[in-house]
């Protein structure tokens, strides 16, 4: 573990090989920070969103309308964090194309890289749930990915999403359900 500031810090789960602007399937978890139940509750089986829950919702769904080379397949907004699989697409022109052919150098902000479109829409909840009166409403820090690998792991992500909220009751009091 290093330290930055004299503080110590985690590492990076990230693939450092990898370029998070790549055009690909992305499964990711964002969480509240101390998974404290911010967006609603669960009652048989299904999630009821809170007012924060649906800006939550919207701000995700809105993420795809915002930019043109990403697209949101199945997600799930959970009492305390948000499940769902992002796809990148290469850009439309051949310009843009060039300009993302450049390797950005690890834990450098990329435009239109995975870590900018969630902490943008991270940020964008947070403005949201600050303007509303919401001041305990934190993220915990950064998120979890995986890069899905072919189309029987899509499969079984998607499952986890759907299922989830059915799976709730008998796992939430458990970290490593969260599917980190």
């Amino acid at each position: 573990m290093s330290k930055y500031m004299d503080l110590y810090r985690s590492e990076s789960i990230r693939l450092q090989e990898w370029d998070y602007s790549n055009p690909w399937w992305y499964y990711v978890t964002i969480v509240t920070k101390n998974h404290f139940h911010h967006f609603g509750y669960i009652k048989d089986g299904k999630m009821h969103l809170n007012n924060l829950g649906k800006t939550v919702q919207e701000e995700w769904e809105k993420t795809a309308v915002l930019r043109p080379t990403v697209s949101m397949d199945e997600f799930i907004i959970m009492p305390n964090h948000i499940h769902g699989i992002i796809i990148l697409s290469p850009p439309e022109t051949p310009e843009k194309a060039e300009q993302k052919s450049v390797k950005a150098e690890f834990s450098k902000p990329v435009s239109n890289s995975l870590s900018v479109i969630l902490n943008q829409f991270k940020g964008a909840v947070k403005r949201w749930a600050k303007k509303n009166g919401l001041q305990t409403f934190e993220w915990h820090q950064g998120f979890y990915d995986r890069i899905i690998r072919n189309e029987k792991e899509l499969y079984h992500i998607r499952k986890y999403i759907i299922e989830n909220p059915l799976k709730w009751e008998f796992e939430k009091g458990s970290i490593e359900n969260l599917d980190l």
